[in-house]
């Protein structure tokens, strides 16, 4: 009997999927992941040489090394087949490490999408392990070694224990709270403009902006009185029609997603996290089932920073639009999108359908809720990538304005598409709300008389910026080159799990340990939450993986500063206070206020009469609803495996329990409890009854932000 092949991936979805794709001639095993790393217990790095990691393998990979050892023994050769980055590629190599599989012939394996064409065509064009890549990854592992063994411990002893440091999630942090204090200190600036009601005969009325003098000189208010007196001049004024332009100009389509601009995209059209975004472009991406076809990748890899796109994959969209939306929707040309991120890996492709003939409506029985959302999402801006540009016709005019004393300019715009172009099918979510569309004027010539209807000063003052929402927050990292595509959904998810800020309505609030946190890190140790020094490091990595600096040479000029700055802040540092947070609770036992302090299993509260009183509750998040079988309060809750859940206070006296989070205003009907449902939908748990969650959402999330 002949020996098979051994394929060895990371995880058992994506063994599945090779599986159906391979055929019977291959044995496929799932590593789940690394099987190898450095010991928890202690650093792990030759400090004192050239910064050799000790890797060792885990107690809970035991068992796989074990398994796939065995089935090594009875393959005629071995094909690694993990992820198509740094961090597979790594895999890759401690798998040979760690099973010892160098007594074999030993392949990798490179693909972008788990279809049977690309899949085949890697296994024609087997290679070796490149290990520039992994150097590049290991010198990213052992930096993050150093900064979090390092600086952690110094936490521990200067502010209080289980608090951690992390090379890149700590510049997040810095970022964050930035933006707190930026908005705290920002001093508003006050302005005023002028708008006119104008009319043409019987025609509807615009409206028209004062920008200035009729000579081009512009002019600015700061104050009500400024404003008045050109109002009162204003209102005396003769108006007529000074010029009007009409333009035509078009708006391309963005480019099919990368890493980061997908999570923007999902967390502002989905309300996903990057963390949850990633987790299902995974599933998309190892292969589901989706009928006749069997288990299939649905997408290419989703962690890349490169918009190149196959010419096979373009000239099949064309195709699809061509048939599908006609030929006024199809450029003459493909669209090319050049690279935009610094340090892009062009062998990357964007993140893509594997075939565009998949609509998602076809599949959608197949896919979770959520599946199918990211699903459409990728596919429709990789559709919208090769259409026709809109095209968007703007008419200007210009007003004069004949005073007493001054003649004044004063401008109305309008536009209208002309051709829909790309925007049938996909436009680009925003950050912040859009402004309102302008009204269509009239039809307008010059010299036409115009009638004032009204004046209409309104006083502005500057505002600042927002703060950071999930979407502007990668946005911001990518565009100072903190992290890569692998690691921005962790940085989110680490800054939030640690305690340093939570999200209020969406946006990141740096709490109070985060602020002290940011503050001994930015004083004693400044190129660890500098942007431009972080953003340095990334480079140095990328230069690693290209083979243009060595690893070890990286790491001692990192390191050497670093020692010189522990040991300084060592004895400088003095121990900080933190401060308790307070609570609204009252301690039973000796009726003191309670504080909210933090434990080795999370928050909890504790008697503020402390040590004289000792007295501890757990810590509940109240949600601003009565339970509806004892009255009491609905809070909110984690299981075992960290999944949320609503029940009532006085457990285990009250049972009541909701998976679905439970809105302050009673049902319309029937009175009885209303919780949220499929995230725009609020449905009575009672009579049934369902309406649109909207203001009822805003509602709790407000009392949720407050508790």
């Amino acid at each position: 009997m002949a020996k098979k092949k051994l394929v060895i991936v990371e995880s058992p979805a994506k063994a599945r999927t090779l599986g159906q794709i391979l055929g019977s001639g291959y044995t496929i095993k799932a590593s789940l992941g690394h099987v190898r790393d450095l010991p928890k217990s202690h650093l792990g790095i030759d400090v004192e040489g050239d910064f050799t990691p000790k890797y060792l393998v885990p107690k809970e990979k035991a068992k796989v090394v074990r398994g796939l050892k065995e089935a090594a023994k009875g393959a005629s050769a071995v094909y690694l087949a993990t992820d198509p980055d740094r961090e597979g590629e790594a895999i890759s190599w401690h798998l040979v490490e760690a099973v010892g599989l160098d007594r074999l012939p030993v392949r990798r394996v490179v693909f972008h999408e788990i279809t049977r064409k690309a899949v085949e065509q890697a296994f024609q064009r087997p290679h070796s392990i490149d290990m520039r890549l992994v150097d590049a990854q290991q010198a990213r592992r052992i930096l993050d070694r150093l900064v979090g063994y390092k600086l952690s411990p110094l936490l521990w002893q200067k502010v209080r224990g289980r608090l951690s440091a992390g090379r890149v999630q700590s510049v997040a942090l810095r970022m964050i709270t930035d933006r707190k204090r930026e908005i705290r200190e920002f001093m508003p600036v006050e302005s005023w403009t002028i708008e006119a009601e104008l009319t043409k005969a019987e025609s509807a009325s615009f409206r028209a902006l004062l920008l200035g003098l009729i000579d081009g000189t512009k002019l600015t208010f700061s104050s009500q009185e400024e404003t008045e007196k050109v109002t009162s001049e204003l209102e005396k004024a003769r108006y007529l029609v000074a010029e009007v332009r009409t333009k035509e100009t078009s708006r391309n389509p963005a480019p099919p997603f990368i890493t980061s601009s997908l999570q923007q995209e999902a967390s502002r059209k989905l309300r996903f996290t990057a963390e949850h975004t990633m987790a299902i472009a995974q599933q998309l991406y190892e292969g589901l089932a989706v009928g006749k076809e069997g288990v299939v990748g649905l997408i290419t890899y989703m962690r890349t920073d490169s918009t190149r796109v196959a010419a096979s994959a373009v000239a099949e969209t064309r195709d699809f639009i061509g048939k599908n939306y006609g030929a006024e929707f199809l450029p003459p040309r493909p669209r090319l999108f050049s690279r935009k991120v610094k340090g892009a890996q062009e062998a990357h492709e964007a993140i893509r359908p594997t075939g565009i003939w998949r609509e998602p409506a076809s599949i959608k029985p197949r896919l979770t809720g959520d599946q199918f959302r990211l699903y459409e999402l990728i596919w429709r801006r990789m559709l919208a990538s090769q259409m026709s540009s809109a095209l968007v016709e703007t008419t200007s005019v210009d007003i004069e304005a004949r005073g007493p004393d001054s003649r004044y300019l004063l401008r109305a715009t309008s536009s209208t598409v002309k051709f829909p172009g790309f925007t049938v099918l996909y436009s680009e979510g925003r950050d912040e709300a859009e402004e309102e569309p302008a009204k269509l004027l009239p039809e307008l010539a010059k010299g036409n008389p115009l009638d004032l209807r009204g004046l209409f000063p309104e006083q502005h003052f500057t505002q600042p910026q927002p703060r950071y929402t999930e979407a502007t927050l990668i946005k911001a990292l990518e565009e100072n080159g903190i992290g890569r595509p692998s690691t921005y959904a962790p940085i989110l998810s680490v800054v939030q799990a640690r305690g340093y800020v939570q999200k209020v309505d969406g946006r990141f609030h740096p709490l109070q340990i985060g602020l002290i946190v940011n503050d001994l890190l930015t004083e004693h140790f400044p190129d660890i939450v500098d942007l431009g020094f972080t953003a340095q490091m990334e480079r140095q990595l990328d230069e690693i993986a290209r083979g243009k600096q060595e690893r070890a040479s990286v790491l001692q000029d990192f390191y050497i500063p670093f020692e010189r700055s522990l040991s300084e802040a060592a004895t400088r540092i003095e121990k900080v206070k933190v401060p308790d947070e307070p609570s609204d609770e009252v301690c039973p036992s000796c009726g003191k206020p309670m504080v909210v302090k933090l434990g080795r299993y999370g928050k909890f509260l504790a008697c503020s009469g402390y040590p004289q009183c000792k007295t501890t509750r757990p810590f509940l998040i109240k949600v601003g609803v009565p339970c509806p079988q004892c009255g009491g309060e609905v809070v909110k809750r984690l299981s075992r495996k960290k999944r949320t859940f609503y029940g009532c206070a006085n457990f285990p006296q009250c049972r009541f329990i909701s998976d679905q989070r439970p809105l302050p205003q009673p049902c319309p009907q029937c009175g009885g409890l209303v919780t949220q449902y499929r995230r725009k939908w609020a449905r009575c748990q009672k009579c049934g009854y369902q309406s649109q969650a909207s203001g009822l959402e805003a509602e709790a999330v407000g009392v949720a932000a407050q508790s």
